[in-house]
């Protein structure tokens, strides 16, 4: 009866203190949490502010005419004070808008092939040998020199903006995630072996898990890859969006909308980049894991 007692009395006293404890672990993950998303938005603001900086002190160095280089106030105007800003807008948002729809597509195929890729070369070292020489192929030889091909086999429309896209995402993606999913801790491999687990069962219980960090760094690489893939097919072979009408803009003299043009796609890539890098902050701090920038 006694036993029972100081049993009771023991898990009673031990009660606040595991609950003290978990809010603890709680209010430390949540500093984490609010730490590294500051730490994203402020590196999102400098890199603004840089990129501005550079965009000004190169059109100064270089003193380019004013007739092709223009600054940031003459594409404020343009968006914003001329009597056309209206039409202005709808014209470059809509190219845009087209363009980041095929950028889409590219890195969903480029993406979706290089995890798919990886998960198959972690499954199988035979198919890593077979297959990685291909994907260094992709990568080795220029997009522009392969596009010619690309195009007679698969035409001037969204297959040709798939397979353009998803070859400029799929090699970085591909390293990435492949060293991500190799990082798993050799011990937790071996706990799962002598449980009985096979190579799948390690796949998806260690090293999708551990390849978290890579992974993210996989997609911030692949964002603005994808939006210059979109460029690149547009300009090449399915017109429309901002690469198909920057071909058009040049002999017209119309090297504001160029240049609007310009400050628009890279201004969707530094903050769709920054985003993803917000987001990858955020999950791994609250996961207790460290950022990894990639390889």
């Amino acid at each position: 009866m006694m036993t029972t007692l100081t049993a009771a009395n023991e898990m009673q006293l031990a009660a606040p203190a595991a609950l003290d404890l978990s809010r603890d672990v709680r209010r430390a993950a949540t500093r984490g949490v609010l730490k590294a998303l500051g730490w994203s938005v402020l590196t999102f603001l400098l890199t603004l502010v840089a990129a501005v900086g550079l965009w000004v002190g190169v059109i100064w160095v270089f003193q380019i005419s004013p007739l092709i280089a223009k600054g940031p106030i003459d594409v404020w105007n343009y968006f914003f004070t001329v009597p056309a800003a209206a039409a202005n807008q709808a014209l470059i948002l809509g190219n845009l808008a087209v363009t980041l729809g095929h950028a889409a597509i590219g890195f969903i195929a480029g993406l979706v092939a290089a995890i798919l890729g990886a998960a198959l070369f972690q499954l199988s070292k035979g198919a890593e040998h077979a297959l990685m020489p291909v994907a260094m192929l992709l990568r080795s030889v220029p997009l522009i020199a392969m596009a010619p091909v690309i195009i007679m086999i698969f035409g001037r429309d969204l297959w040709t903006v798939a397979v353009i896209g998803g070859i400029v995402v799929l090699f970085p993606a591909l390293v990435n995630i492949s060293f991500g999913l190799k990082s798993a801790s050799t011990q937790m491999n071996d706990l799962v072996d002598v449980y009985g687990g096979g190579s799948m069962t390690k796949l998806r219980k260690i090293a999708m898990p551990s390849s978290l960090p890579a992974f993210f760094a996989a997609v911030r690489i692949s964002v603005p890859g994808a939006i210059t893939g979109a460029l690149l097919a547009e300009w090449l072979a399915v017109g429309g969006g901002i690469g198909g009408s920057i071909g058009g803009f040049i002999p017209q003299a119309q090297f504001t909308a160029l240049w609007a043009s310009v400050v628009a796609v890279t201004a969707v890539s530094l903050i769709l980049y920054n985003i993803i890098q917000i987001v990858e902050d955020v999950v791994l701090a609250r996961m207790g894991m460290h950022p990894q920038k990639g390889v």
